[in-house]
């Protein structure tokens, strides 16, 4: 038994080093448990490492003041709500590159690669410029205090400003990913996050000749190294390293290639501005509740976010599965692709929910001592802990129709999940009921789990397969 162990851990490994270093292309036929292994280990480390970016980020800041965090948590419910737009061309871009891969149309994955980054740099030119401007009004707007909106406006005035290398970052990335190359896409994000986390000390807190910038430090060192990251990605496509390889010929506008992409993203823009807002407005009624609270919400957020990016990886990886083989004209094993997913994200996310549940105030107290912070922000990670397995299914299941470019459906879903139930049940029990904080907790799990619930029965249905983009 243990002879037998040792050679099933030496293949592990062996499938492990395949995965990272992106030997393994082939995605539509053979076993779609190792398919699912080789594509989810690099997603998987690369959404790990932006997760501990999070967490890392936000126990230097915490060290600032409590309106740092405050400032983090209310610039990124805004920036997230503005990204829907990339978020959108992202999930068109994987699945239209995922689908001419499949198809072997190489050619055609490299048109939509092109044109998904022009679209990509026009948003980010206006996003930065109406962001550098406006940057106190639209903290003033969030229900930021004045004394909150004097240290924490240079942040994001930063963070906005330099959004292109955000917004290209995370969409080169989903190019990569449709391509099956996402060991690219993970060697570009621990570029990008071990930058960040080396430069963070150095500019929030001032090291050598380097001033103390505070909280404004934190965004200095995210568009240093995702900038750095960013021309990483572009080497990476000029010089053929990936599947994919752009040349200065391929740098035209191709407007039939590029409305298909736009036309493809509306539903993912849609679909994201609808889950988006929803935050924002969350985030603007748990402001009424003090920064502290605040603060409480946001450090659990961050911590969650080092939980469910792993998990949003294999749910990528499910999104680039499908993809390639409705591509190769095999919807069977495109939906069976998606089932095994959801188990294996399934077990994770279980385990996952047990820690948080046990260990919520402690966690959230490493990053903060205040009581009223740390109070607030266990009792959120407990309450949406409980419905973490849902969400399991409901991210791959919701990726899933995102990689057939179905992307209407789950717009659809999270229209009735959130804008009709979410919000209206976060006022009744947080504003009405008087529950306060904890009344936003628990819609944010309802809404959750109602989402999950939801999509599955409408996936089985299996319209997705007769999509076509």
């Amino acid at each position: 038994m243990p002879h037998i162990n040792r050679i099933t851990l030496k293949r592990l490994f062996q499938h492990f080093i395949v995965a990272v270093t992106g030997k393994e292309t082939e995605f539509t036929s053979g076993s779609i448990r190792k398919a699912i292994f080789m594509l989810s280990i690099p997603m998987i480390l690369e959404m790990m490492m932006e997760s501990i970016f999070a967490i890392v980020d936000i126990a230097y800041v915490s060290q600032v003041s409590v309106n740092a965090v405050a400032t983090i948590g209310l610039t990124e419910s805004v920036v997230t709500l503005v990204y829907a737009v990339a978020i959108g061309l992202s999930m068109a871009a994987t699945a239209i590159v995922a689908r001419r891969i499949g198809a072997k149309d190489v050619k055609g994955a490299q048109e939509a690669a092109v044109q998904a980054i022009a679209l990509g740099v026009l948003v980010s030119l206006i996003v930065g410029v109406l962001g550098f401007i406006y940057a106190k009004d639209i903290l003033a707007l969030m229900g930021a205090e004045p004394d909150l909106i004097a240290e924490g406006s240079g942040y994001t005035k930063l963070l906005l400003g330099g959004n292109i290398t955000i917004l290209l970052l995370f969409l080169i990335n989903a190019i990569f990913r449709g391509a099956g190359d996402a060991s690219v896409a993970m060697w570009a994000l621990v570029l990008s996050n071990g930058l960040n986390i080396i430069l963070d000390p150095v500019f929030i807190f001032g090291w050598g000749p380097i001033p103390e910038y505070g909280v404004m430090g934190a965004a200095i060192a995210t568009n240093i190294g995702r900038g750095a990251a960013v021309v990483f990605q572009l080497a990476v496509l000029f010089f053929g390293w990936s599947r994919i390889q752009i040349g200065f010929k391929d740098m035209v506008i191709r407007f039939g290639v590029m409305l298909n992409l736009v036309k493809v993203s509306l539903g993912g823009i849609a679909q994201f501005l609808i889950g988006t807002s929803s935050w924002v407005f969350l985030m603007r009624m748990m402001s009424e509740f003090g920064s502290e609270v605040l603060a409480g919400y946001t450090i659990a957020i961050r911590v969650m976010l080092f939980t469910l990016m792993p998990s949003w990886g294999m749910s990528n990886a499910a999104a680039t599965l499908v993809g390639q083989n409705l591509g190769a004209k095999q919807p069977d094993r495109a939906e069976t692709s998606v089932w095994k997913t959801g188990k294996y994200n399934a077990w994770f996310m279980g385990i996952v929910s047990l820690v948080y549940l046990f260990f919520a105030y402690d966690i959230v107290g490493w990053f903060n001592t205040n009581p009223v912070v740390v109070e607030n922000g266990g009792l959120c990670l407990q309450i949406i802990a409980v419905g973490y397995v849902f969400y399991a299914y409901g991210m791959v299941v919701t990726q899933a129709f995102n990689g057939a470019g179905d992307t209407g459906t789950p717009t659809k879903l999270n229209l009735i999940a959130f804008w009709l139930f979410q919000l209206p049940f976060a006022y009744l029990t947080a504003i009405a009921f008087q529950w306060g904080a904890m009344g936003v907790f628990v819609a944010i799990t309802a809404a959750e789990i109602l989402l999950a619930v939801i999509s599955m029965v409408w996936f089985k249905k299996g319209k997705w397969k007769k999509v076509s983009v």
